[in-house]
C-alpha cells in the first residue's frame, strides 16, 4: 500500500460520516435556507470550525445548485474547491529541501501528540532530500523521551546530542548547535519537552530553549514546528493559540490521521490561523508521514476519485 493509499484510507471513516450526514440533510433536491443551516451545523459538528463552515454555507447558497444535478456531488465539488483554495497557499514542501546553512528547527507539542516520533520521520525525509541531520534530545524531563529519540537516531542513522534526565535542556540545545556548526550539519532538530500549553512554568522553559539558540545564531530558531494530535478535536485550537504566543509558529504537523480522527479540524485551523502545514502523520512506521498536499488532502477527506 502506497503512502497516499494509507492517507486516503485514514480518512475513510470521516468521509463516510460526511457523505451520510449530507444525505440525511439533503433528502430532496432543493437546498433551502433550513437545509443550509443544517449543513453548516453538520460541518461544525465535524470539527470544520464555525468560520470555515459559515463560508462553505455562503458558497453553497450563492452557487444555487441545479435541482437536476446530484446535490451531494455538487456539495462535494464545492467542498473540494474550498479546501484547495484555502490550503494550497499553506503548503510548505520546500521545508524539506536542502539549505546552505545550519538550519535550527524547534519542535514543540503537548504530551502524547507524537512529537518525538514525528521528529524521527522528518529526519528521514530530510535525509532523502540529501540533508545530513542531528537530533538534540532537549526533552530532559523524561528519561523515556531521550531513549525514544535515541532509538529513532539509530533507526535512521543520524547523530544525537543528549544528556541525562533532569539536565538543563538549554545546555543540550547549545551543545547540539555548536557540534552541528563544527561538522557542517544541515538540519538540527531540537526535541523540546512535551508540555501542556496552560502550564506557565513549562512554557517559559520552552521559551528559554529558543533564547539559547539565539545566543549562537541570532536569527534562530529558523523554523518552529508545532505537532498536533488530530484526535484532540477543538482543544487543538487552544494549543495553536498558546504556543504561537510564546514563539511564532512557522509550520504545523498533524498526527494520528489514520482512521480515528475526523480530520476537519485541520480545515478549521487553516481558516483561523493561515499557518503553513508541513506534513500529516498517518501511523507509527518510519514512512508514515505525508508531506502536505492540499489536492490530496481534499481527495482523501472527501473520498473523491
Amino acid at each position: 500500500m502506497s503512502i497516499f493509499e494509507k492517507f486516503k484510507l485514514g480518512f475513510k471513516n470521516s468521509a463516510s460520516k460526511l457523505s451520510e450526514g449530507f444525505k440525511e440533510i439533503v433528502i430532496k433536491k432543493e437546498i433551502d435556507d433550513d437545509k443550509l443551516d443544517e449543513i453548516e451545523e453538520f460541518l461544525i459538528s465535524s470539527d470544520v470550525g464555525t468560520e470555515a463552515s459559515s463560508k462553505i454555507k455562503s458558497i453553497i447558497s450563492e452557487r444555487k445548485i441545479d435541482p437536476n444535478l446530484d446535490p451531494i456531488d455538487e456539495i462535494n465539488k464545492i467542498l473540494n474547491d474550498f479546501i484547495i483554495s484555502l490550503m494550497q497557499p499553506l503548503e510548505k514542501k520546500e521545508f524539506f529541501n536542502k539549505k546552505n546553512f545550519n538550519e535550527i528547527i524547534l519542535v514543540a507539542g503537548v504530551n502524547g501528540a507524537g512529537k518525538t516520533t514525528t521528529i524521527g520521520k522528518i529526519g528521514k525525509i530530510f535525509q532523502e532530500n540529501s540533508n545530513n541531520v542531528i537530533f538534540a534530545a532537549c526533552d530532559t524531563f523524561r528519561a523515556a523521551a531521550i531513549e525514544q529519540l535515541e532509538e529513532w537516531s539509530k533507526k535512521i542513522d543520524v547523530e544525537i546530542v543528549k544528556s541525562s534526565a533532569g539536565s538543563d535542556p538549554g545546555s543540550v540545545a547549545y551543545k547540539a548547535i555548536e557540534y552541528a556548526k563544527k561538522k557542517d550539519i544541515d538540519k538540527i532538530l531540537i526535541d523540546t519537552a512535551g508540555r501542556l500549553q496552560n502550564k506557565k512554568n513549562l512554557m517559559e522553559e520552552y521559551k528559554k530553549i529558543a533564547n539559547v539558540t539565539k545566543k549562537i545564531v541570532p536569527n534562530a530558531p529558523h523554523e518552529v514546528i508545532l505537532v498536533l494530535d488530530a484526535t484532540s478535536g477543538q482543544n487543538i485550537i487552544n494549543q495553536v493559540e498558546e504556543f504561537n504566543k510564546i514563539i511564532p509558529i512557522t509550520g504545523l504537523v498533524m498526527t494520528k490521521l489514520d482512521g480515528t480522527a475526523k480530520g476537519g479540524i485541520l480545515i478549521a485551523i487553516a481558516q483561523k490561523y493561515k499557518l503553513p502545514i508541513i506534513a500529516i502523520g498517518l501511523g507509527e512506521k518510519v514512512d508514515d508521514l505525508q508531506i502536505f498536499d492540499s489536492k490530496r488532502f481534499a481527495e482523501a477527506f472527501l473520498q473523491i476519485n
